[in-house]
């Protein structure tokens, strides 16, 4: 564990001037109610990068703790994810604007926008493409990318994408769950890999071996999976609304 990162460390996406932050804090199934507490908890300890979804039904919370704050708007990355086409281009497009209205208000941006899976189809997924491409277009976005896609969808869309390779690929990643054929693949076409479930949901708590190395270096078990996740390249997305565990999480560098 002698790579020395810091929780400022910051990434560049490809083919753009953008940096994401190396370590973010996800929101998944984090209620409205807890959802800016937890956020602004993880802002006050250092974390500049939140994630959240149109999914998640908590982008405004999101959007009010980064206002509650006080921290420049341009010092917080900020990520927001779509499921599904809403009918029609327009319709699609709106949904779009709509969170970033959400969490940035009418003249507000986000940092990054996902297509948060591939199951829409290949017809689906190219209209989730194309809008997600007019919005970095209008400037309400910085960049784009996808989520829980396999290589076969992310060459697909070279039949129509003007933005190629996406940004990101945001998929599950952990030592039960490598993903080595995608991982590979992002990396050998400089796409960012985000690791969201980094640290299992503590279902792996008392695996044998995570035990072993915990001890061995003095740190909690999901300490040694963010730190195994930042040692393999990803963008870990640990996610707790508990604290003190917000509080150890950010603590691995």
């Amino acid at each position: 564990m002698s790579t020395n990162y810091t929780i400022t460390d910051l990434l560049p996406l490809p083919n753009s001037s953008v940096k994401i932050p190396r370590l973010g804090f996800g929101v998944y199934r984090s209620s409205p109610a807890q959802c800016t507490k937890s956020c602004l908890k993880a802002l006050e300890v250092g974390y500049r990068h939140l994630d959240t979804a149109q999914f998640y039904a908590n982008e405004q919370e999101v959007g009010d703790a980064i206002r509650a704050s006080g921290l420049p708007r341009s010092e917080i990355f900020v990520t927001t994810k779509i499921l599904a086409p809403a009918g029609s281009p327009e319709a699609t497009y709106n949904k779009l604007v709509a969170s970033v209205d959400s969490i940035g208000g009418k003249d507000g941006y986000v940092d990054l926008f996902l297509i948060h899976s591939s199951s829409s189809g290949s017809s689906g997924r190219k209209d989730l493409w194309q809008a997600l491409e007019r919005l970095l277009e209008a400037g309400r976005t910085k960049s784009i990318g996808v989520s829980n896609f396999g290589a076969k969808h992310i060459e697909e869309m070279k039949a129509y994408a003007k933005i190629w390779p996406p940004h990101v690929n945001q998929i599950e990643l952990h030592p039960w769950c490598q993903q080595r054929g995608i991982d590979a693949y992002c990396k050998k076409n400089g796409i960012i890999v985000e690791a969201y479930s980094p640290i299992v949901r503590n279902y792996k708590a008392n695996d044998p071996t995570l035990v072993e190395l915990a001890n061995k270096y003095q740190k909690t078990t999901q300490k040694i999976l963010i730190r195994y996740a930042l040692q393999k390249g990803w963008v870990p997305l640990p996610k707790t609304d508990h604290p003190e565990r917000i509080v150890a999480n950010a603590d691995v560098f």
